[in-house]
């Protein structure tokens, strides 16, 4: 694995699940308010830091278009470098 490893590095090799990625995802659409995202087995990930650096995240958020915008933070969180906590 590599020593900055993705989200979707991560799910390849079972250190975080589909479920904890899915709820990731719903944290961002629901209200976006906090930084340290715990996701599984002591990674952390940066939530407010995804997005500001994402620009399709960014526009994605201001668009009513609810399975685009789902879509769009999904790959931006599994594209996220997590750290270890």
């Amino acid at each position: 694995m590599a020593s900055n490893p993705t989200v979707s590095d991560l799910r390849k090799i079972s250190e975080v699940t589909q479920g904890e990625i899915t709820t990731a995802v719903d944290a961002v659409l629901a209200d976006l308010k906090t930084e340290a995202y715990p996701l599984a087995k002591g990674w952390v990930l940066d939530l407010v830091e995804m997005v500001r650096t994402n620009e399709q995240v960014t526009i994605a958020l201001k668009s009513d278009q609810a399975q685009w915008k789902r879509g769009r933070v999904r790959a931006a969180i599994l594209l996220a470098h997590p750290v270890k906590g």
